[in-house]
Formats: C-alpha cells, structure tokens, sequence
C-alpha cells in the first residue's frame, strides 16, 4: 500500500517520526466511458478556446478567480514558499476528550506507522493517551491543504482522523420537530431496541450490490443473459399507527417456536 503522507508528529520536545496509510481502500467497481458505435475508450483533452489547441500538462497554471473572467496565478513554487518547516509535521496543539470532539468533523482515517528507531516514542504516546483516555488535536500540511487532525490510541496503533474545519460545515437546513413522545410508545421502542441488540460484528455485511454487480458482469462475460434480482417485494399495506407498528415490530424478532406434533 502507497504512503499517504511521511512526516513526524512533534510532542513537546519529542519528535516521532511517522507515516500514514490508508485505513481504507475502493472496492466499488468502475465502469469505464465507450463510445457507442466502436466500442473504443472515450478520452478527454485539455483544450484552450481562445489558443484553439489541446493544452499539455506543462502548459497548464493554477489560477484563482476573484471576479469573474479574472485570475490571480499561483504557481507550484509560490504555494510552496507558504509552507514553513512545521507545516511538514504533525504539529500536536493540546490533548482533549474524544467525546468532544462531534462525529460531525470526521473526513478520513489513517493508520500513523512509526518509523525505524521511533517505535518507543510512538509507543510512549501511544500508551500514555490511552492511559489517559485522551486524543491530540494536531495540525499538518497535506497537499496544499493544512489539515486539522485527531491522534486518537487504539490497542495497536495510533490511529490519524482528519478533521473538518468549522467553517466547512453547514447547519441543517431543515427545521426538525421534537414533538412530545408518549411515555408508552417510547418504553416500547425501547424494548425493540432491546430486542434489536446484539455485537457489531463487521465481518457479517457486504456490500450485496456490488456483489450481484460483479456476478452480473462475470455472467455476461461468460455469455449468459442477466436475472433479476430476486429480492423480496416492498409491503404496501395500509399504514398502521405507530403504536401497533411497534408491537408488531417486537413481536417479529421473537425466535419462533417449532409446533410439537401430536401423537396419536
């Protein structure tokens, strides 16, 4: 797996260098664009209107518009100049609870790898934030972008969260009702919930499109014709009142019991 970002992460005076992978990977399937007729790729070129000519790589500028048809250029080396020697690490700004931090922020996961001669430090913090129940609030540079980040412990490793900034996000736009619950109704969700609870175990879900999806193409490649999925059709019946939708709801996650057979 490629390195995401190489850096340290800096505590006080400690300097631990790292590495980040990604704790992720695509396994959707991509499709790519043909052209109807020939069946050939579909390619994309780079063109200026006003040069009337396809534009290489070298050719082309970042430029930032502030009105329009109007562009301030900032080349590679400008943005580059921005950036100071602490940019490059992760640059650890307190220690706080991880309940303070709102599921909101989250954007992506890392796995921070310490490397050669840096596993005692990583380990020490590693450990000490446990100990701690605690996570670090960091900031780096990744790309261009400077990057809010959460160090949080885990029994292995530290594991590197990025982080929204507030200003990136955005209020619900709409209102959402609290109207008042029914002391009744809300015992009764409770015990679906109840009845409902048992371990996250992973390893249980799949991604079930994707996996009709790629027997779907295995059978066209193969030459057979394409079956609809035999997925069960939705329930139209007339709506029935929360309560007894609750009720019933409870009584389907009830195991059911085998009838005993009568002897004669």
């Amino acid at each position: 797996m490629a390195v995401a970002h190489k850096g340290a992460i800096s505590f006080g005076l400690v300097h631990i260098p790292i590495q980040l992978y990604r704790t992720t990977q695509d396994t959707a399937i991509s499709f790519n664009q043909l052209c109807k007729d020939t069946h050939e790729r579909v390619k994309y070129k780079k063109y200026c209107p006003n040069c009337d000519k396809e534009l290489k790589s070298e050719d082309i500028v970042k430029g930032y518009q502030y009105e329009k048809d109007k562009y301030v250029i900032m080349t590679n080396d400008e943005i580059e100049k921005l950036k100071v020697e602490k940019d490059r690490t992760i640059q650890i700004q307190h220690f706080t609870s991880l309940a303070n931090i709102n599921d909101l922020y989250y954007e992506k996961n890392y796995y921070a790898v310490p490397e050669k001669h840096a596993e005692k430090a990583y380990e020490l913090l590693r450990k000490a934030m446990q100990e701690e129940n605690v996570v670090a609030v960091a900031k780096t540079v990744i790309g261009t972008k400077e990057t809010l980040l959460a160090l949080c412990p885990s029994d292995e490793e530290i594991i590197v969260k990025t982080l929204f900034y507030e200003e990136e996000l955005v209020e619900n736009p709409k209102t959402i009702l609290h109207p008042d619950i029914d002391k009744a109704e809300l015992n009764m969700a409770k015990q679906l919930i109840t009845s409902m609870s048992k371990p996250f175990e992973p390893e249980t879900y799949h991604d079930e499109f994707q996996e009709r999806l790629r027997n779907a193409i295995e059978e066209k490649i193969d030459g057979h014709q394409i079956l609809h999925s035999s997925d069960r059709k939705e329930d139209h019946k007339t709506p029935i009142d929360l309560m007894e939708a609750l009720k019933q709801s409870i009584e389907a996650t009830k195991p059911k019991t085998k009838r005993k057979r009568v002897r004669h």
